[in-house]
């Protein structure tokens, strides 16, 4: 294992210890509304303290953009990006389906990835140019070829509703042709089911590097495409993203414009 994807680990479980410990308990959250429909608990927080802290402590020069603390300036050659608790609104209904996301970008491009699921266990973890891993095990996307029979994920326009209408047009295009539809409420742990081969693919507009930084490059290197609805290939750039078998994706992209 590469020796910064190693402490990303490490710094994911260490979050993960902190997230289940909350879950359990489940007593003074102290949540907080952030927006519409975009809420923030004290685990959030202290998830995201404990895994700066943790990769602090191998590189304190790095720089780190997380969710809750916004960025911490350091050497822009590597830049960490985190989201301590993606699934924030399933954590605080106790729907047991979230996960820690932190990924690292070198000189701009993505370089490690890890996505925690502390409940299930799962850890799933990527370095460039040497595949995607669940629990130490090599995983592939899936390999499908059109949209019939396929099992998609999406997220709904929750924090901009007034987009709903124009959603729904091409979500009912997709619909029409695949076999089914999820939406899980955690982008981190579409993507990283995705990689899995559990989804054939995965579309959401509206989104944040966080949510999707780690799952990228484990999609990348489970062999799936990740492209915006465009086609294009920034998604941490343009906050929309498809991702999933490269004809898959191609299918839905064409149905997006």
């Amino acid at each position: 294992m590469h020796p910064m994807l190693n402490i990303a680990v490490r710094a994911a479980r260490s979050a993960g210890n902190v997230i289940a410990r909350g879950f359990e308990t489940f007593d003074d959250l102290q949540i907080e509304q952030k927006g519409e429909n975009d809420f923030v608990t004290k685990i959030d927080r202290e998830a995201e303290q404990t895994i700066i802290y943790k990769i602090k402590q191998s590189y304190p020069e790095h720089t780190f953009v997380g969710e809750e603390g916004g960025i911490v300036a350091g050497d822009d050659d590597y830049k960490w990006i985190i989201d301590p608790l993606d699934g924030t609104t399933n954590f605080i209904k106790g729907i047991p389906h979230f996960a820690v996301s932190i990924a690292l970008q070198y000189k701009g491009r993505l370089d490690q990835a890890v996505v925690f699921d502390p409940i299930r266990g799962e850890l799933f973890t990527a370095s460039r140019g040497n595949g995607a891993q669940l629990n130490g095990h090599r995983i592939r996307a899936s390999q499908a070829k059109e949209l019939g029979n396929t099992i998609l994920a999406t997220a709904f326009p929750y924090k901009n509703k007034t987009s709903l209408n124009e959603y729904m047009s091409s979500f009912n295009k997709i619909f029409a042709e695949c076999g089914d539809i999820r939406r899980g409420g955690s982008a981190a742990l579409d993507m990283a089911y995705v990689a899995a081969g559990r989804f054939d693919g995965y579309w959401e507009r509206g989104i944040k590097p966080w949510d999707i930084a780690a799952g990228e490059l484990l999609v990348r290197e489970s062999g799936g495409l990740v492209t915006d609805f465009a086609g294009g290939n920034d998604p941490l750039l343009s906050g929309e993203i498809v991702a999933g078998s490269p004809r898959v994706v191609q299918a839905i992209v064409k149905r997006l414009k």
